[in-house]
């Protein structure tokens, strides 16, 4: 259910170092750690919200997490915003928790 094959986390003509930072990423504990935390917001949660739950990660690692917890239908855009730190909206996603084995992975 959590994770990402390597060869999608970079484009497909990729130089070198994108491929091999893409094979080293823990996609599925990224995207577990992603998800829970969203799960863990009743009022969904934003970009920065998630951010400011894990300080020690670096912004690329956890905001890249979105998409796919979104193409697995793990999590829903609600259509709603909230104003980030930058002062720009963000979208304000929320956690599926029905039916979670039946996801497309």
């Amino acid at each position: 259910m959590f994770g990402t094959e390597a060869t999608k986390l970079h484009k497909t003509h990729a130089v070198s170092g994108s491929v091999i930072a893409a094979h080293a990423v823990d996609s599925r504990t990224l995207e577990e750690y992603v998800y829970e935390a969203i799960k863990s917001r009743a009022d969904g949660a934003t970009q920065d919200d998630i951010l400011a739950m894990f300080p020690d990660r670096l912004y690329p690692s956890i905001t890249a997490r979105f998409s796919a917890l979104l193409r697995k239908k793990l999590v829903v855009d609600t259509g709603l915003t909230r104003t980030g730190n930058s002062g720009r909206p963000q979208r304000v996603l929320k956690a599926v928790e029905s039916n979670l084995n039946e996801r497309i992975v």
